[in-house]
């Protein structure tokens, strides 16, 4: 069951320099919902997922992050309560696995000298690093950890505060083959153990989407051409006008796939059209 929503974006606009990002985007997030937002390099997916994690303001429109309107809250306490994901963590020293987790409390990059943890907070720590399958490399230094290791860690270390929503923007990037489906393994791991946790998830490869995403956004040049639940936005029509190639879908056992050329059966792939663009564009229900 939808429970209440934790994100709601109405008609927002983001200009900068007198070019549009975002243009007239709505968007509503529930508890217990997956997101992708799905598009390609310059779509609009970053600059979105600064709106909904408190990183900006929207030229127009209205933004609510978690019962809080943009605009009428401080940005830096509404932060601490969003889980957000960044592969590309700043950490320079050569903190155990568990202590970078541990920095989530505090929402600092670095362990706060002789701050003393509660052994509870510890043991949360420990869950998570264990729902997310890196919990033997707890008493790992982060210099030796894989890229894909500092994903899962990451992921655990935003999920300290026990945020009701976590945004992962590209958490699969530069990961290998095995190390790319440990994480979406430990992504419906995470959702199972945390049916209430809202999580929304950039990338612009559908197989980096985990098989628990249950709705999807997708962007064209700053533009919503769909939203809606995952199955009736990730289809053929609509991803190869989001990409503007032509391209076939395929989801098995929950994952999605695809690929371009002449499918199995029928004729050619036809390129994306203005036609099938404006169709997809009337299906953006968000």
């Amino acid at each position: 069951m939808t429970g209440s929503p934790v994100l709601r974006a109405e008609d927002v606009d983001v200009v900068r320099d007198g070019r549009y990002l975002l243009r007239s985007i709505s968007l509503t997030v529930c508890e217990g919902e997956h997101w992708a937002l799905l598009g390609a390099n310059g779509a609009g997916k970053s600059t979105l997922l600064g709106l909904l994690g408190a990183l900006t303001h929207p030229t127009r429109g209205t933004v609510q992050v978690l019962g809080h309107t943009l605009g009428r809250v401080d940005l830096r306490e509404l932060r601490t309560l969003v889980g957000h994901v960044n592969p590309r963590h700043p950490l320079r020293s050569p903190l155990r696995v568990l202590d970078v987790v541990l920095t989530g409390l505090t929402n600092t990059v670095e362990a706060v000298p002789r701050r003393r943890t509660e052994p509870g907070r510890v043991e949360q720590a420990e869950r998570l690093l264990d729902t997310l399958g890196v919990d033997a490399r707890r008493d790992a230094l982060w210099p030796t950890l894989s890229q894909g290791e500092r994903g899962r860690v990451l992921i655990a270390r935003a999920l300290m505060p026990r945020p009701r929503l976590l945004l992962l923007d590209e958490p699969a990037t530069g990961l290998d083959l095995a190390a790319r489906e440990q994480l979406l393994d430990s992504l419906d791991a995470l959702a199972r153990d945390h049916p209430e946790l809202a999580t929304v998830l950039v990338t612009h490869h559908l197989e980096e989407l985990p098989a628990g995403t249950t709705h999807a956004l997708l962007l064209r040049e700053g533009r919503a051409l769909a939203a809606g639940a995952a199955d009736e936005v990730v289809t053929t029509e609509r991803i190869s006008a989001c990409f503007g190639h032509p391209v076939r879908i395929t989801r098995t056992e929950g994952r999605w796939t695809a690929r371009t050329g002449r499918p199995r059966t029928g004729g050619p792939l036809q390129p994306a059209t203005s036609a099938a663009m404006a169709a997809a564009d009337s299906g953006a229900s968000r």
